[in-house]
This record gives structure tokens, sequence and C-alpha cells, in this order.
């Protein structure tokens, strides 16, 4: 019901994709008229065990999470009632979770806090170079369905989210792993996308390396060549 495209597209914060779920699962009770709410039963119990298992990663969240019993309809009620006392539990955390995160996107863009500033060459190359990734993927029959979507999501948000100055990269460097994982998967038939990942990531360690006063010739060594085809 909840596809692996919608889970990737989640903040990773895991109060605010709480809040994401139960924000949407209580407009869609709204709309429910009273014969049709056994019908929604599956929903709200996927709504419920995702909500459930992001609680947990949560330290000092304490939600009252209930123990579900009785038929559909029962358990569908028992799960909006606990979505409203969530909704409220939450509602001054989240609050500072989103004030400080538009905090940090400005003050990266507009203050004096510590950023990372790509040029506009940089950052160009770095949007073009997510495009043609996109591209390979989508047209690639190395990959499964779920595990493309999977990808093409996560790039499709990387590049959403790319600014010329940026509070951290890690979105970023998170690409040298699924370059890591094709590789392993496919040898060299995943080379292409591979080169691509790493283009990206020489790019992104030459802006971080300067950011952090490294000497400019400091190597990057986190992709090797030696497997590659000279």
């Amino acid at each position: 019901m909840f596809s692996d495209e919608y889970l990737e597209a989640l903040p990773n914060e895991p109060l605010l994709a709480i809040s994401k779920i139960v924000n949407e699962a209580l407009d869609r009770w709204d709309e429910i008229l009273p014969g049709q709410i056994g019908v929604e039963y599956d929903y709200y119990l996927e709504c419920f065990a995702i909500v459930r298992v992001l609680a947990s990663n949560v330290k000092d969240l304490f939600l009252n999470i209930p123990e579900l019993s009785g038929s559909t309809t029962d358990i569908v009620e028992q799960i909006v009632a606990f979505f409203t006392y969530t909704k409220a539990e939450m509602s001054e955390h989240v609050t500072q979770l989103k004030m400080a995160k538009f905090s940090n996107k400005y003050q990266a863009k507009f203050g004096s806090v510590f950023a990372y500033e790509f040029s506009d060459g940089d950052l160009q190359k770095i949007q073009t170079l997510i495009t043609d990734l996109r591209k390979s993927i989508s047209e690639s029959s190395l990959f499964e369905a779920d595990h493309k979507q999977r990808l093409l999501a996560r790039l499709e948000k990387i590049q959403s989210e790319l600014h010329k100055k940026m509070s951290d990269l890690d979105r970023l460097w998170g690409l040298v792993g699924d370059a890591g994982i094709a590789l392993g998967k496919f040898g060299k038939d995943a080379k292409p996308i591979v080169d691509r990942i790493r283009e990206i990531s020489e790019i992104v360690w030459r802006t971080q390396s300067r950011a952090e006063e490294l000497p400019s010739d400091t190597p990057m060594v986190l992709i090797s060549n030696e497997n590659d085809d000279d």
C-alpha cells in the first residue's frame, strides 16, 4: 500500500516522518463515511506499523502505543484515536524540528554559519551528472523494478535539495555506497553508472576538502580505479 518511492521520500528525521503519516491518516479519516471504516483497515494498520517502528527509533519520545483488539472497525478507530493523541503529543517537538531545519537551510544560504559552497560550474556539473544517472538507471536492465524505483526516488530527492550552499553533503556521499553495491552486484556492467557517481564524488570531495582547508592536492581514495579497464 505504501510504495518504496513513498517511503524513500519521507523526511529523514523520524519525528517529521511520523508527523507526515499521522496527518495524512487523520485527513483521510475526515473523508471516510461510517460504513466504509472497515474497508480502510489495511491502510490504517500499515500506517500504525510504520509509526510504531519509527517511534522506536526516537530517543525521549514515549508514545502510549496501544495494543489493538476487536473488530476491524474497532481497530481502525483505536488507531485514529492513537494518531490524534500522537499529533497533539508531538506538536511542540515537530514545530521545533521544522524551525531548526528552516533555520539551518537559510543560515547556510544567507548567514554566517559554516556551509559547503559549490562553484556555479560544479553545481551545474552535478545536476547534469544526476540527470544522466537517472536516465541510465531508468533505461538499465540491471536493476529490479523496486531497486530501480528506490534509486530514482533518491536521486530525485538529492537533485531537488541541491543548492550552491549546503550545511552537509551526506546525501551526495550516500551515492558512493550505491556505487559500491552496483559494482559488487553487476561488476563492469555497472561501470557507466559507477563512473558518473565517481565524477560526482570527486566534485564533492574537492568542495569539502576546500571548506576543511585541506591541501589542494589531497587525494580522494573512496572509489578505487584499480579494477577499471585502461
